[in-house]
């Protein structure tokens, strides 16, 4: 299928070919007929992405101060090459989209194949969307109509926080798109509305559905226009639908609101606000946010739940069916903000032209069939008798910037994907064969050696499992499990196989380092005390590595690395663990903790995991103390040993040893021999993080059976 993108590096707006999503659980599977180009947002990210990377800094200098961050603690050249990986990542355009349903996701149970339903969806000829961003269309509705449903939900909310009564006016600036349907809807709702822009065509638009206007480019000044419409009152309320990169929006709007006016932000302004202004009229100022209560709560849009209507009448998915309603009461008539209708292998005519054609809304329309192959080749090559043929399950942000870079040069097959644009983009970059959205592809060819599974973590037991009844070598990024029953589940699949050449390995590649290995060389087999320090930094709540059953929390997400490395240090098992955290209500996903590890062999671990340290400090740091001599690694930068006989120091750029991890399982897969780390390891690495967590709710140490 074909799906628009930026690139963010070149600037080129393209129509990639990319293999078509498959339906997940909450979700529906959309065919597209007609999308809708949101020609202000979409403008400025096509200008970010033709900027140059100065100008791009300039757009965002609150990320400059996080990459200086990061070149203190990691370097200029990890830094660098993480930023530019970034910036190669593609950027799919559009959020204004309408078709029919292909297929309905487990759990999804008032939508059925062949419904018209608008969404949220990209500017894809198919599209995966959750069910709560996904509204049934009325019959009355044409599916140019429909296109407006989201765009037409980012005004209503704007409205609704305005909260307008019955003939209060209320003044638009900015008759864009937003703007022209915020102010028909101000309308609706009995307002008197004016609409201020510098667009003469705009204004004339708006004339015609009664809207008063007002013209800054001819002379107009909106403050004295609005005075004397309101006999020196001023306006009940402004909504700013504008961009501008200026104060001056805003401080137009407050000095012609009444006292205790309302002003509500749906556009994009500078927000330095006169105090004075404010201060005098007692004036209210709010920033919208999109489509309504829902937008950007993982919890409503990707796992589903709703909020209560009684308690949240208005979320996003019903501000969707109420400008759907309106349409279908023929309330609302969006057909003269129609500027042109164009077929989507045409989209450039829209593209090429942004800014300048003078259009209000831009429609694409889509072919009536639609080729959904789950699996795009890239290159033509035969992988027929060579051994190590790779398949990658997974393309965020680990595969992207740690793997692929080390597997240059490797026999990459595959590479999937849930969207299949994140897996087309890599395979294009890095010169794998194939990208899908269907992992089974994977799985189902005799040709792949080993897999490797770098999806979110609640994924990582199952498609190991998988992949390990399909006879494949396997590589899962840590954790192995975030749950004992998929533990339990794993271990009989693994020792079911016992006696096959498979292997399972976890990506704990810290004990890989070369700093790691050098240490385990000078301690020798003997009982030590190690201090492990993780200042791992701030991650917001809402994050997906937070949530218990999809990331599991930082402890079994991220502290297995150093459970696994004191494990390797000590050449011993953990036998119980003590966890304590910060704060007096502690929770399982908490990212500030101390775990107290004791081992087989007397040795002790005490693992620091800090999320609340400065980001200019190192981000890691262990400490081992055994038979009177002492080492210390700086960030896995600086080895220094003390009381050490020929060893003082050993310097390196950063190496966490994720490439001797993968260097050597690929010559373990070609050649055979012993898994990298044994499986009772793998699997006492696992028990000890969720020990840890069974510790903290029971306040006491626990033992690992």
């Amino acid at each position: 299928m074909k799906q628009i993108i930026q690139n963010l590096q070149n600037g080129q707006t393209i129509l990639e070919e990319v293999p078509a999503p498959q339906v997940r659980p909450g979700c529906v599977l959309i065919q597209t007929r007609r999308s809708l180009v949101s020609l202000g947002t979409e403008r400025m990210l096509v200008e970010f992405g033709q900027a140059g990377l100065i100008q791009k800094a300039r757009q965002q200098p609150e990320r400059v101060k996080l990459v200086l961050d990061k070149i203190r603690t990691d370097g200029l050249l990890p830094t660098l090459e993480a930023v530019f990986n970034k910036l190669g990542q593609p950027l799919p355009l559009g959020y204004c989209n309408v078709g029919k349903v292909l297929a309905v996701g487990q759990g999804v149970a008032d939508l059925q194949i062949g419904d018209r339903v608008a969404s949220n969806g990209p500017h894809a000829e198919v599209v995966c969307v959750p069910r709560n961003l996904v509204a049934k269309v009325p019959d009355a509705v044409s599916d140019d109509e429909a296109a407006f449903t989201v765009i037409g939900a980012i005004g209503l909310q704007g409205i609704r926080l305005l909260n307008p009564t019955l003939g209060e006016t209320v003044v638009v600036v900015g008759l864009g798109l937003i703007g022209l349907l915020t102010a028909e809807l101000l309308r609706l709702n009995g307002c008197r509305v004016v609409g201020i822009d510098l667009d003469e065509a705009k204004l004339q638009v708006a004339r015609a559905k009664g809207i008063l206007t007002c013209n800054p480019s001819q002379g107009d000044d909106p403050v004295k226009f609005v005075e004397a419409l309101t006999q020196g009152v001023g306006t009940d309320g402004v909504i700013i639908t504008a961009s501008a990169k200026t104060n001056e929006l805003v401080s137009q709007a407050a000095r012609m609101s009444r006292k205790r006016g309302r002003i509500i932000l749906v556009g994009v302004t500078g927000l330095h606000l006169s105090r004075a202004e404010f201060y005098e009229k007692e004036l209210s100022f709010q920033v919208s946010c999109s489509y309504g209560p829902g937008r950007y709560d993982d919890t409503y849009e990707q796992q589903g739940t709703d909020y209560p209507l009684p308690f949240v009448r208005w979320t996003e998915n019903r501000n969707f069916q109420a400008i759907l309603q309106l349409l279908a009461a023929r309330s609302l008539d969006v057909g003269p903000l129609i500027s042109e209708i164009v077929p989507l292998e045409e989209y450039q005519k829209i593209y090429g032209a942004l800014g300048t054609s003078g259009a209000i809304a831009s429609l694409l329309r889509y072919p009536e069939e639609v080729l959904q192959q789950t699996v795009v080749r890239h290159q033509e090559r035969s992988f027929a008798g060579r051994t190590g043929v790779l398949g990658i399950i997974g393309a965020g942000n680990f595969t992207q910037m740690t793997l692929l870079p080390i597997l240059k040069g490797t026999s990459l097959k595959y590479i999937a994907s849930a969207n299949g644009l994140s897996g087309t983009s890599l395979a294009q970059k890095h010169g794998i064969a194939h990208s899908t959205t269907d992992y089974h592809t994977i799985l189902q060819d005799d040709e792949v050696d080993l897999v490797l599974i770098t999806t979110r973590h609640h994924q990582h037991a199952r498609l190991a499992q998988e992949a390990l009844k399909a006879g494949k070598h396997v590589f899962v990024e840590k954790p192995l499990a975030i749950f004992q029953e998929e533990l339990d589940e794993l271990i009989q699949t693994y020792q079911a196989l016992e006696g096959t050449p498979r292997s399972l390995t976890v990506g704990f590649n810290r004990r890989f380092s070369p700093h790691a290995q050098k240490m385990k060389a000078l301690l020798g087999q003997v009982p030590m005390n190690v201090v492990a320090t993780m200042n791992a930094g701030f991650i917001p709540t809402s994050s997906w590595v937070h949530d218990r059953a999809v990331g599991g929390g930082r402890i079994l997400g991220e502290a297995c690395h150093f459970v696994d490395l004191i494990t390797y240090l000590t050449g011993s098992r953990v036998v119980a663990v003590c966890m304590n955290v910060l704060g007096t209500q502690p929770t399982e996903t908490t990212d500030n903790a101390t775990l107290l590890l004791k081992y087989e062999n007397g040795s002790t671990g005490v693992i620091n995991y800090f999320a609340n340290g400065s980001k200019a400090y190192a981000k890691e740091r262990v400490e081992v103390y055994a038979q009177e001599r002492t080492l210390v690694l700086d960030n896995f930068r600086m080895l220094t040993g003390y009381g050490f006989k020929g060893f003082t120091r050993l310097k390196t750029p950063l190496d966490k040893g994720h490439k001797n991890l993968f260097g050597t399982l690929l010559e373990r897969v070609k050649t055979g021999g012993a898994p990298l780390i044994p499986f009772d390891e793998l699997v006492n690495t696992t028990q000890t993080t969720l020990a840890a967590l069974e510790s903290l709710r029971r306040g006491e140490w626990v033992r690992i059976e």
